[in-house]
């Protein structure tokens, strides 16, 4: 896996105070896209014990919520398998650290990824322009889910996550 930055003390990617990790790669190819810097799956630069250290070093803080997952599209199939495995080790050593993942793809063909209950909150779909609102909270389209995933898999249906 490959990553772009680690932005600390972020506000805008999820409750709280977050730590931000930006993977590279993303086929998604989204209309004004924010970040298509990052779609790239040979971009920016490996994801490195190093750039591990950096990352749970900020989740030792804590003042720190949890991480955000974002990119690029953390769930390309490239990336997969090293989002699970980070996933499931950040779950483990911070049990109280929330984890937001956002994706291109829908609820509906991730929601049966092994390491998908380990995640706090989805935001799935593709950023779609003409459903564009700016005044939507952690999303840029309408389309977009902020999802529960916790309250999600109990119910069986998607239950969005509220402020």
């Amino acid at each position: 896996m490959r990553y772009h930055n680690i932005t600390k003390d972020d506000m805008l990617n999820g409750d709280g105070l977050r730590v931000v990790l930006w993977v590279a790669g993303c086929n998604h190819n989204c209309r004004e896209c924010h970040n298509p810097v990052t779609w790239d799956i040979r971009g920016g630069i490996p994801f490195d014990q190093a750039a591990k250290e950096e990352l749970f070093l900020q989740l030792e803080k804590p003042y720190v919520t949890g991480i955000t997952l974002s990119g690029g599209d953390p769930l390309h199939p490239s990336n997969r398998e090293d989002i699970g495995k980070l996933i499931s080790e950040i779950y483990e050593k911070y049990p109280h650290k929330t984890i937001w993942l956002y994706t291109g793809y829908d609820w509906e063909q991730i929601c049966g990824l092994p390491f998908i209950k380990k995640v706090d909150v989805v935001v799935d779909g593709e950023f779609i322009v003409e459903k564009k609102d700016t005044k939507l909270h952690w999303r840029g389209s309408s389309n977009q889910r902020v999802i529960d995933v916790q309250r999600t898999l109990i119910s069986g249906g998607v239950v969005l996550h509220c402020r």
